[in-house]
Formats: structure tokens, sequence, C-alpha cells
């Protein structure tokens, strides 16, 4: 590992910031990952891009669909593939305790950066901070890697800024996905921010948390790889911009997006994100590949639409990338 526990919040402090993207994972059409694929589509983030991480096998990588051993074959390849360009975050998360840490042991030995585990589903609670506490004490305390929480809606319950505050003061955990309504994550900046490292997934909010809040971190999702290409870099633009406190600039280039994002919110049917959005990378020549079931394909009026939408939308993308997804 790059680092003892003891030195897991400096060790965060120093390198976990930038732009983070939530990895999709790309499966064939016999279902099996696709890795030259996989390969493929992290050599473009890292290097075309400009992204600074990447969160391998999460919600967005379709982990409930994975075996163990696929969802360590692939933090083996992200570590490789990434290596000397970017780094890692491997979701461990399941609601097996026994299946976070072995997966959390297997990041740690293969060379990933750090791990993030959400907050498991407690069914019958009401009351769940001390649960809470001991499930990622627990977890803490069988690894050295730092480990990145990360509370949202799906768990049932949000983890409020009091209980994130108490959870700081775990030695190795160094940051936290709050996919939470701003004022929450506001708060937890406030409290906590000297000891664990805050972000949201939210990028129509980025930037003003960066000038509001000194945020750092896009902790994270796909619009690093959906709302740029190698030639329209806008994402990485205004974050730059901002960062040398060019907030005006930032703002122009940040509200410039907003075709974009409007065309990936009207033509993303609610029930199927996952396989919009890999049909939205086929459009800007990444590998998409086919989603897991239970999880539902395009229909192929969804997909003109799509394709109608991302054509007028103003992003650049090469030539070369548009006739590859024809």
């Amino acid at each position: 590992m790059k680092y003892e526990k003891k030195n897991a919040k400096a060790y965060a402090r120093a390198n976990l910031k930038g732009i983070w993207a939530a990895a999709l994972t790309p499966f064939q059409a016999d279902m099996s990952i696709d890795e030259e694929g996989l390969r493929s589509n992290i050599a473009h983030w890292t290097r075309d891009l400009g992204i600074d991480g990447l969160f391998i096998a999460g919600k967005q990588g379709e982990f409930f669909s994975m075996s163990v051993e696929e969802r360590k074959r692939t933090f083996d390849m992200a570590v490789s593939a990434c290596e000397g360009h970017a780094q890692t975050i491997m979701s461990c998360s399941d609601q097996n305790m026994d299946v976070v840490i072995d997966l959390a042991k297997h990041a740690q030995a293969c060379g990933a950066d750090y791990i993030v585990v959400h907050a498991p589903i407690l069914h019958f609670f009401k009351e769940q901070d001390e649960t809470i506490l001991n499930y990622y004490r627990t977890i803490a305390s069988k690894v050295d890697i730092g480990i990145a929480l990360w509370s949202h809606p799906d768990s049932g319950y949000l983890l409020s800024p009091q209980i994130c505050n108490k959870l700081a003061d775990i030695e190795n955990v160094v940051a936290i996905k709050y996919s939470v309504p701003r004022p929450m994550y506001a708060e937890l900046t406030r409290l906590a921010s000297d000891r664990i490292i805050v972000s949201t997934a939210s990028e129509e909010e980025w930037l003003d948390n960066i000038l509001e809040l000194n945020w750092r971190l896009y902790l994270c999702s796909s619009p690093p790889y959906l709302l740029q290409s190698a030639i329209d870099r806008r994402m990485r633009d205004y974050t730059d911009l901002a960062f040398r406190g060019e907030a005006a600039k930032a703002r122009a280039v940040r509200d410039s997006l907003e075709p974009v994002r409007k065309a990936l919110r009207q033509t993303r049917p609610l029930e199927k994100p996952h396989s919009h959005q890999k049909y939205w990378q086929e459009l800007l020549g990444q590998v998409g590949g086919r989603v897991r079931q239970p999880l539902l394909e395009l229909t192929e009026a969804e997909k003109s639409a799509t394709r109608a939408a991302f054509e007028a939308c103003g992003l650049k993308v090469a030539q070369a990338s548009r006739r590859a997804a024809e």
C-alpha cells in the first residue's frame, strides 16, 4: 500500500482531489465483462479527458450483478490501467460484511488508493446511528486502506451530518460521497472538513462547491466522461479555472454545458439510466456495451431520440468517434 494506516487522512488530503468519475462496466453480448473495452475507456478517460481518479465497480458499474471474483478482477484491471495516470477508489459495498471486508482486503493488496463502502440497508431499523458506527468501525479495524463513506437514498435513510462527524474520527476514514441535499453536505463540511473530505455526485453543483465551500474533490458520477470529449473538455476547463480563482470565466464555461446536460436529462428513461449512459458513451466513441439483467436496454425509438439530442447539443466530437458509433 502507498501509505500506512496512521497516515491515511494525510495521504488523502494531499492526493484525493480533482475530478473523479464513476466507471460504467461494459458487458459483451454474452454478458461477460468486456475487459478490452474497459481498458480502452480508462485510457481515454485518464489520458484524453484528464480525469484524476476512477470509482470502480460501484452502482454505475453494476456491482450488484457481478460476482465477487468479477469485482476483484475489475479492481485488478483498473489498477493496472490507471498506473501512472490516475488514482482508483474501489467500491466494496455489499449487504454481507464478510464480502465487504474480503473486497477491501483485495483492493488494498492489488494497489488501489482507497475504497468506498455505502451505508447498508438496515431492515426494521429506525434509530441506526450506533449500528452505523459499529459497522464502519468494524470494517476500518480489518484494513489499513483509506475508506470513503457513501450515504444515498437507496439505503432507505441518510446519514446525518452529526453521525458523519463522529465517523470522521475513525483513523482511516478519509472521505465521504454525500448524496444528500446541499444544506446537509454544507453542514458536514463546516463540522468535519478538518478530518474528512466531503464531496457529492452533482456536477451541476460542483462549481458552486468549489467557489463557496472550497471543495477540491468531485466524487463522483458519469458526467466527467459523458459531458466531455477529447476535443471538448469543458468540465475539466471550468474546474481548472475555478481552482485558479477565475470564477467568472469558470461560470461561463460551466453554463455553456447546459445544452449537453439538458440533452442527457431529457432523453434518459427513468428506469434505464445505465443503458442510456452506455449508448451515450457509444455516441462519443467510447465502449458502452450491454447491461446485465434485470436492467433494461434502450428501445430503438429511445436510441433514435437520444442520438438526435446528442447531435444537437453542441458537444464537439472528433469525426473518427462519430463514425465509430454509426
